[in-house]
């Protein structure tokens, strides 16, 4: 049987699906309440059927903001079930090394759109640099995900106590709150689109992929992927 190695715990493959579903039902339910026809990204015709669908846009806003409290809640739950999980994922995501990283970033936008010839045309070698328990490119939409989150969450928070708790005073902060929310969901969907082609599209990211159903990779794809996470594996242990 190949060698794998340990990369999720079950319950960082629950908050992934679990975050990916309320993500995918926020974006419906969100764009169904926009009744704006110069930012309505689906048509006038995507609004009025989403709230035909479930009887009003009362009835829609409700759904929207039900599944955005069940999004904190659920990890809320996850932080406290494996908080020292969380912090080994905030601990790997966000220091980056301007050289090793950031190199790994550039040739690998080349690669992706012009190939390992344009790196050798102006005299670079085309193999990446070693990576960690992340690459440059996870650890970017991870960064922008937890920002965007906590200004998503933040933000919606106050919208949602807006007509309930906030009086007149308060509209300036709701106002602002409404545009940092849809800057913030525009920026999060950007990074997710590209997010969803590396990890599910990619044939070399496949096995990254399988491993949020399974748990573990194979041995070959961490030495290849992760080489630095490899090699303190192979030192200290899994």
């Amino acid at each position: 049987m190949p060698k794998v190695h340990k990369r999720h715990d079950p319950s960082d493959i629950f908050i992934h699906w679990f975050n990916a579903a309320c993500w995918f039902l926020l974006l419906l339910t969100g764009i169904g309440l926009i009744r704006n026809p110069a930012i309505d990204p689906f048509g006038s015709g995507y609004p009025e059927a989403m709230r035909a669908m479930v009887g009003g846009g009362g009835n829609l806003l409700l759904i929207h903001e039900f599944i955005g409290l069940a999004w904190l809640v659920g990890f809320l739950l996850y932080l406290v079930v494996n908080f020292k999980g969380a912090l080994f994922f905030l601990s790997e995501v966000f220091p980056v090394s301007m050289g090793r990283d950031m190199t790994w970033m550039m040739k690998k936008i080349v690669l992706m759109t012009l190939g390992p010839k344009a790196l050798k045309m102006v005299g670079l070698d085309p193999e990446l640099p070693d990576q960690g328990y992340y690459n440059m490119g996870q650890k970017a939409f991870a960064q922008a995900s937890v920002v965007g989150g906590v200004v998503i969450a933040v933000t919606g928070v106050i919208m949602f106590l807006s007509d309930r708790s906030f009086g007149a005073e308060a509209t300036g902060m709701i106002s602002w709150s409404i545009a940092l929310h849809f800057i913030a969901v525009g920026l999060v969907f950007a990074g997710l689109l590209v997010h969803i082609y590396m990890a599910a599209i990619s044939p070399e990211e496949r096995p990254g992929f399988k491993s949020m159903f399974t748990g573990v990779v194979p041995d070959g794809y961490a030495k290849h992927h992760h080489r630095l996470w490899w090699e303190k594996i192979k030192t200290e242990g899994e």
